[in-house]
């Protein structure tokens, strides 16, 4: 096949391409991103002579057209994604993650092209935090900051194009993601790197906020469950039951490393905090038969390692942000 990624120099992007060209080693794989400061080509290092780079905005019309009208299934994990950065100014949110899929499954409803879209959790909104409730297929939309408002108005478009024009889609919402080439603004390997330094590890409000963890690896082969076995119209939800409190999680990290929880830093809590995600996913266990191929200790064990091996690549970022 011939696979188009976009987005594929980020962090989930990167580790899926990476998963493909290993599981399907055969199959071409164009990598569409616009490079923007949460992409790094070096996550790509040493693909196998059938991937190749395109540099490109989906949110540009007439590059999609040109770029996209060959391939057999397009997977998108372009999008704009730091929740404050979407707070501080919405307008690239916009054009990435609603503009931008309008212009593919402008492409896709076409050329009849297989598309999957890469979603997120976030969308459901915020459950309470002393509650047993999880995110399901049928979860009432609940978006509560910009950025999930548009990844929501995301869904609906290709909902709707399934809908009206009957073209092959799926989607996926996962839970939070960790692992590799993930950029240091976000939780986990800023955490690392700043524990690494000694430096003060900031959290918002009382840190009891409920996040449900997942390996970028497990979620990738959840996509390639869904792409090889998934109903044409379908969204399944992804996630590993990875549910822990922010608090917890950096004590945890800080413990691995060996460094003291003095690091911590309390901070004003951010405008509009979902304060628990939880994710169901029975739906793609019972009928696609994925299951999750790493527990969080093992998980968080080979992050820590690969950002302490790579922290070269890394601490610029740091400093950057």
């Amino acid at each position: 096949m011939k696979v188009i990624v976009t987005g594929g120099a980020g962090f989930i992007g990167s580790n899926f391409i990476i998963y493909w060209l290993k599981n399907y080693p055969n199959d071409q794989v164009v990598n569409i991103d616009k490079l923007t400061y949460a992409a790094d080509l070096r996550n790509l290092k040493g693909t196998n002579k059938n991937y190749r780079f395109v540099k490109g905005d989906i949110s540009d019309k007439k590059f999609v057209e040109k770029n996209f009208n060959d391939a057999d299934i397009i997977v998108n994990f372009a999008a704009e994604s730091h929740v404050d950065n979407s707070i501080k100014n919405s307008e690239n949110f916009v054009k990435s993650n609603i503009v931008g899929v309008h212009n593919l499954l402008e492409v896709v409803r076409i050329n009849n092209t297989r598309f999957h879209q890469i979603s997120t959790d976030e969308v459901y909104g915020s459950l309470p935090l002393k509650s047993s409730k999880k995110f399901r297929e049928d979860s009432r939309y609940d978006p509560r900051n910009p950025y999930s408002a548009t990844k929501a108005s995301a869904d609906f478009l290709v909902r709707a194009y399934y809908n009206t024009y009957r073209i092959p889609a799926t989607i996926s919402n996962c839970s939070n993601n960790y692992g590799p080439n993930q950029h240091p603004e976000k939780l986990i390997p800023k955490t690392i790197l700043n524990a690494y330094l000694g430096n003060k590890i900031g959290i918002y409000g009382n840190g009891k906020q409920v996040r449900d963890w997942i390996y970028v690896e497990d979620h990738c082969s959840a996509i390639d469950k869904i792409i090889k076995k998934g109903k044409i119209g379908e969204t399944y939800l992804i996630g590993e039951n990875g549910e822990q409190t922010n608090i917890d999680l950096i004590k945890k990290i800080l413990k691995l490393m060996g460094k003291p929880n003095s690091l911590i830093e309390f901070t004003k809590d951010r405008p509009g905090h979902d304060q628990r995600y939880a994710i169901n996913a029975s739906k793609i266990k019972k009928q696609l038969g994925w299951k999750p191929g790493f527990t969080f200790n093992e998980g968080i064990a080979l992050t820590i390692t690969h950002y302490l091996e790579n922290k070269n690549k890394y601490l610029p970022k740091v400093a950057q942000r």
